[in-house]
């Protein structure tokens, strides 16, 4: 398995980071986003979204489950929080799977919590706290990462 390691220093990074991943996986379209709370997920979602040239305000789909943000070119980029899901059975009844399967950019907050809806092919990318504060290390392969493991 190929995985890459990238650290940065701060948020003004993070779209060095996005382009590398979406460089890296070309043709795939749905990103699984590990890491504790306040690792940067949604903040890293910010910057994939400007690359992708979202024309809205990108945030957290907390309460929502889903937000969905049209690009300049109509094509919709959806983003998940499974935070506060019980089980893969409710991103399953919300239609989840269908989303993740439409062909669209799909980023996915929280995972773990309906990883058994995610497909096959889905890049994972796992987001540490550094040695500083702002200091973020970025894990991207084809299999979740975690701590332990590095």
């Amino acid at each position: 398995m190929k995985q890459i390691r990238l650290t940065v220093d701060s948020v003004n990074q993070l779209e060095d980071v996005a382009l590398k991943l979406l460089s890296e996986y070309p043709s795939s379209k749905v990103f699984a986003l590990h890491g504790s709370m306040g690792a940067g997920k949604t903040t890293f979602v910010h910057a994939l979204c400007k690359l992708l040239r979202v024309k809205n305000v990108v945030c957290s789909p907390t309460f929502t489950i889903i937000n969905e943000y049209p690009d300049f070119e109509g094509n919709s980029i959806y983003h998940f929080d499974f935070y506060r899901l019980k089980s893969s059975r409710e991103a399953f009844d919300i239609g989840a799977s269908e989303y993740l399967l439409s062909g669209n950019y799909c980023f996915v907050e929280w995972p773990e919590m309906a990883s058994a809806i995610l497909p096959e092919d889905t890049v994972h990318v796992t987001i540490l706290h550094g040695d500083t504060h702002s200091q973020r290390v970025f894990l991207l392969g084809t299999e979740m990462v975690t701590p332990l493991d590095e």
